[in-house]
């Protein structure tokens, strides 16, 4: 059991330097996103950017039309009319309007569902946010982009229009060049503020799309360490109570 457990543990400590590696591995550092999945002015505003930007090439297989309103405050009249581009039913999962095959014939492969994104990948909502941020111009692509974060990814900057187009100045010479830093080539329709927080937003919207319960859970917990204070102190009470004899 000793051994097994031992071997759990190496296993366990691989895989986290083997993230950390992949995370690392492309060139470029994590930015904090600074998500908060409370803020229900952001949560709105994710999803819309979400169903406007994404929902076209990427579904969210696991997250329903009605639970997502409810969740971020928004009416079911308002769901239908402003964040169903798919035309799902108000109960059924979100899909994409684009078949599997349609995905492989124009990127190469079939985009994929994008429920789990902020909670699988290595730094989690992190990655998420830097990766939407780290897109630059490469006419050697297909799709003429490539991402700083995710090399050779098989996806466009969608939301080029906003940020704007850059390139990479690379640092390093040989195998060991590296991008250093990306340069912005034309400004977008946002400045850079305005664009972070779009990113952010999209971000904070996916990952409370990763985790849907976490909205409850962590609100009833304050309430739980509450009832556990104040149990405590009962409980404190009732020893004082029993023991006053004793002593």
């Amino acid at each position: 059991m000793t051994k097994r457990f031992a071997k759990l543990i190496i296993a366990s400590l691989l895989a986290l330097v083997a993230g950390s590696a992949v995370a690392a591995g492309a060139g470029a550092k994590l930015e904090a996103s600074h998500v908060n999945i409370d803020d229900r002015a952001s949560l709105q505003r994710g999803a819309a950017l979400f169903m406007n930007y994404c929902a076209g090439c990427h579904s969210l297989g696991y997250q329903r039309l009605a639970r997502m309103a409810e969740d971020i405050g928004v009416s079911e009249a308002q769901a239908m009319a402003n964040l169903n581009f798919v035309g799902v039913g108000y109960g059924d999962l979100i899909g994409t309007a684009m078949t599997a095959g349609d995905g492989e014939a124009w990127f190469g492969k079939a985009p994929p569902d994008l429920s789990l994104v902020a909670r699988r990948k290595p730094g989690g909502p992190d990655w998420t946010y830097t990766f939407l941020k780290s897109f630059y111009v490469d006419e050697s692509r297909p799709l003429g982009w490539n991402n700083r974060l995710l090399a050779n990814a098989s996806m466009p900057n969608v939301l080029w229009e906003l940020q704007g187009s850059a390139r990479p100045i690379y640092a390093g010479e040989g195998a060991g060049v590296t991008i250093e830093r990306l340069e912005t080539v034309s400004p977008g329709a946002l400045d850079a503020e305005a664009f972070d927080r779009v990113v952010r937003d999209i971000t904070t919207f996916l990952t409370y799309v990763g985790e849907p319960a976490a909205l409850k859970r962590e609100r009833m917990g304050v309430w739980v360490l509450l009832f556990l204070v104040g149990f405590t102190f009962l409980a404190w009470l009732l020893k004082q109570e029993y023991w006053r004899d004793v002593h």
